[in-house]
């Protein structure tokens, strides 16, 4: 006899996660104060921690079959503007600060290997934010500093996931998808639409 038991989703799946938080300590105090929950220790990395596990079983159903896991490891970081743009002019040879950057372990054009765990997690990469970048661009987008914090990590995780936005179409569904992981944890509802 089949069991009747309903199945659950692979949203209401439990998701594992090994993260790794840090923000710089040499940020300026009161960023750091305006981005709240998101950057003052000891919380901010169990506050990380929750969102970013919530969003990874949100997308579960969406992801590629090799990106499905029910772990995963990553890191975020929280920078200055000094530290991104050294990042931004090493890895992708633009000068300046920019407000995010993904360094997605499993793509495929790092070095052609399939999606692999390491020690029972999926290794997914390395986000990491300039605090500063993300404070002056708040405003310009509607929203306060701890809401584009949250906007620019679902960013970072999607290009984590594969997502990427070469062309006007891709870019729209990406904000989109975005808006709609930051709006289902009421973290943003501004129509928030950066220009990345």
């Amino acid at each position: 006899m089949a069991d009747s038991k309903p199945q659950p989703s692979p949203e209401d799946a439990s998701i594992d996660l090994d993260l790794a938080f840090s923000a710089d300590p040499q940020l300026p105090p009161e960023l750091m104060a305006a981005a709240g929950p998101w950057c003052a220790p000891p919380g901010a990395e169990a506050a990380w921690q929750e969102l970013l596990t919530g969003w990874l079983q949100q997308l579960q159903a969406e992801l590629a079959a090799p990106l499905q896991a029910p772990a995963y490891s990553l890191g975020l970081s929280l920078v200055a503007d000094g530290e991104i743009a050294e990042l931004n002019s090493d890895w992708r040879a633009k000068p300046g600060p920019t407000d995010v950057l993904a360094f997605a372990a499993q793509d495929d054009d790092l070095d052609g290997a399939p999606a692999m765990p390491m020690d029972g997690c999926l290794e997914l990469g390395d986000i990491v934010i300039s605090l500063e970048t993300a404070a002056r661009q708040a405003p310009e987008h509607g929203n306060t500093l701890e809401q584009e914090l949250l906007f620019l990590a679902s960013h970072g995780l999607l290009h984590l996931l594969g997502w990427d936005h070469p062309d006007q179409p891709s870019l729209t569904a990406m904000l989109q998808r975005q808006e709609d992981l930051c709006t289902r944890v009421n973290v943003l509802g501004s129509g928030s639409n950066p220009g990345l």
